[in-house]
C-alpha cells in the first residue's frame, strides 16, 4: 500500500533557533569524548590546540566528504526524475569484511570540509534539482551534520533529510535526529550477533539495530510518497541478502513484520558480490543463488510485507 500526501516542507524547518542550538550542542558534547555510536570509544575529537584522537570511525572534528551530486541508483521513492542528492562520508562505524565502498569506508578516501562548506553542498544538490539531500554514512559525523543543515536552513533549503546509514546506531544519537530527519533509511546487516561480530566486528548489531530502526520508525513512521512517488517522510529499510542465510534474513523480516509494521518499506536487494575481504572466502567469496532470493522474497510475502521490493 502506497502513502500519498502532497508536497510537504520538511521537518527541521519548524525548528526554533532554540532547538537548533540545544542539539547542536548535545552532539558535540556527545562527539568527545565520543559516544555517539554503540562503540563508545571515547575518542577525543575536539581538543583545542592538540590533534584529535581517532576512534574506529578515524575521524576528528570535521567531516570527510568523497564526493557529493546527482544519484540514480538509489531506490525509486528518492531518485524520482532529478535524483537523490548524495553526500558520501568518509570512514564508518562498521568493519564489513564484504564492504561495497571499501575505499570510503575502509580506506578514507576524500578529503575534510567545513561545517559551512558542508551546508553550502546541501545546497548545491537542491539547485541541481535534487529531491533530497542523501547522507550516506552518516553516523560518526551528526554535530557536523546538524551544524551544516542549520546553515542550509537558514539559507533556503527546502528538501528532505535522507539519514542513509549502516544501522549501527545508538538510541541517543537517533534520538537527537527527531525533528531534523525525515527520511530514514538504515541497514538491517544482521539477525545474529555471532555473524555480525565476526563480519562486522560488532556483536551487537541485531540488538543496537533493531531498537534503533524502532526508534526511526516511531519518528517518522511508514514511507509517504508524494503525488509524483517521491518520498517526502518515513521509514525505508534495506536488507543485503548473504550467501548462505549469514544475513538471518527471516530473523529480520520477522522484527520488521511485528515490531516494526508490515506497510514497511522494504528493499530485499540481491547484489551482493564479494568485495574487500571477502573475496576468496569460504563462506562470503561467491555470489547469491536464485533460489536463496526466491527464498528471502516467498518468506516477506508470508509474512505480510505489504511494501517489500525486489532489487
Amino acid at each position: 500500500m502506497a502513502f500519498t500526501v502532497p508536497a510537504r516542507l520538511p521537518s527541521y524547518l519548524a525548528l526554533t533557533q532554540k532547538l537548533w542550538e540545544e542539539k547542536l550542542q548535545q552532539a558535540r558534547k556527545m562527539a568527545s569524548p565520543c559516544v555517539l555510536c554503540p562503540r563508545q570509544c571515547k575518542a577525543l575529537r575536539r581538543q583545542a590546540g592538540k590533534e584529535p584522537s581517532l576512534g574506529v570511525c578515524k575521524t576528528g572534528d570535521k567531516a570527510i566528504v568523497a564526493s557529493f551530486g546527482p544519484h540514480f541508483g538509489e531506490e525509486p521513492p528518492l531518485v524520482g526524475t532529478k535524483g537523490s542528492g548524495t553526500i558520501f562520508f568518509s570512514y564508518c562505524n562498521l568493519k564489513c569484511i564484504f564492504c561495497q565502498n571499501y575505499s570510503l569506508a575502509h580506506l578514507g578516501e576524500g578529503r575534510e570540509v567545513g561545517d559551512r562548506e558542508l551546508g553550502e553542498m546541501m545546497l548545491e544538490l537542491q539547485a541541481m534539482g535534487c529531491h533530497n539531500v542523501n547522507l550516506v554514512s552518516p553516523t560518526h559525523v551528526v554535530p557536523n551534520i546538524l551544524a551544516a543543515a542549520k546553515h542550509a536552513a537558514e539559507r533556503g533549503l527546502q528538501i528532505p533529510l535522507v539519514y542513509n546509514t549502516g544501522g549501527y546506531d545508538s538510541l541517543e544519537t537517533i534520538r537527537l535526529l527527531a525533528g531534523v530527519v525525515d527520511i530514514y533509511m538504515p541497514d538491517m546487516k544482521y539477525g545474529e550477533p555471532s555473524v555480525s561480530a565476526e563480519y562486522s566486528l560488532a556483536a551487537d548489531y541485531p540488538q543496537v539495530n533493531f531498537a534503533a530502526v524502532k526508534e526511526m520508525h516511531r519518528q517518522v513512521g511508514d514511507l509517504v510518497l508524494d503525488p509524483e512517488g517521491i518520498a517526502v517522510r518515513g521509514l525505508l529499510v534495506r536488507h543485503l541478502v548473504l550467501p548462505g542465510g549469514l544475513a538471518g534474513t527471516r530473523k529480520v523480516l520477522q522484527f520488521i513484520a511485528e515490531e516494526i509494521s508490515e506497510d514497511t518499506y522494504i528493499n530485499i536487494m540481491a547484489q551482493y558480490r564479494p568485495n574487500y575481504r571477502a573475496v576468496g572466502h569460504h563462506l562470503l567469496g561467491r555470489r547469491i543463488t536464485a533460489a536463496e532470493y526466491r527464498e528471502a522474497l516467498t518468506f516477506a510475502s508470508q509474512l505480510g510485507l505489504t511494501r517489500a521490493q525486489a532489487m
